[in-house]
């Protein structure tokens, strides 16, 4: 894949996982277009029929073929690649010059588990805090305190900016909204609690990061 193909990004706004590709994509300089679709209201009917069939989740990336508009079926030609972080690790084969990924192994590996890190423990943790399972603010400070050991004295996940980064900020950035906000689903007083936590110094590398 030594020459570019378009790049075609399907994504929802209110979704943190199509975030993570466009961050990647603007890392890389690269140039895409990109179609919104809407997974809470009004789904298209067209999007799991034609693009991610039979599943409907987004991001979606579609390499190579021609422009695509809304209701388009992507060409069985083209390369077509779902899961943020998936496309992420596409991007960083198809944009070696970006350095999206480390190039020593040992750093690539940390990149890798950072990221899988979040999916696995911090998303859960967060979604457990925003609907009030188990223990929320336990749940949800163990899991960033556990994100906050994997980080290094200084920088980024592995110093320089990589793809580790783009899985942990959307949604890191969605914990800050919240926070602020403090929408009436979560248990009442517990967003003050965990930005009370997150103030100490307990948690000053990941303030930091």
């Amino acid at each position: 894949m030594s020459e570019t193909k378009r790049i075609t990004l399907y994504g929802a706004i209110d979704s943190p996982f199509p975030h993570r590709v466009r961050l990647a994509l603007e890392e890389a300089g690269a140039t895409y277009d990109i179609i919104w679709i809407s997974l809470i209201y009004d789904k298209p009917e067209w999007y799991e029929q034609k693009v991610n069939v039979g599943v409907g989740k987004v991001p979606y990336l579609v390499y190579g073929g021609p422009k695509l508009n809304p209701g388009d079926a992507p060409s069985p030609e083209t390369v077509q690649v779902s899961e943020s972080l998936v496309i992420n690790e596409f991007l960083a084969d198809i944009f070696p010059d970006a350095h999206l990924l480390p190039t020593d192994p040992a750093l690539r590996a940390k990149a890798r588990l950072f990221a899988q890190y979040v999916d696995a423990k911090f998303l859960p943790a967060f979604a457990g805090f925003i609907f009030g399972l188990g223990t929320p603010v336990e749940g949800l400070l163990a899991a960033i305190e556990g994100l906050q050991r994997m980080l290094p004295a200084e920088g980024f996940a592995v110093g320089e900016w990589s793809i580790a980064d783009a899985a942990a900020m959307p949604l890191l950035m969605r914990l800050n909204q919240v926070l602020e906000l403090k929408p009436s689903m979560i248990k009442k007083d517990a967003a003050a609690q965990v930005v009370e936590a997150l103030a100490s110094p307990r948690f000053a590398r990941i303030h930091k990061y």
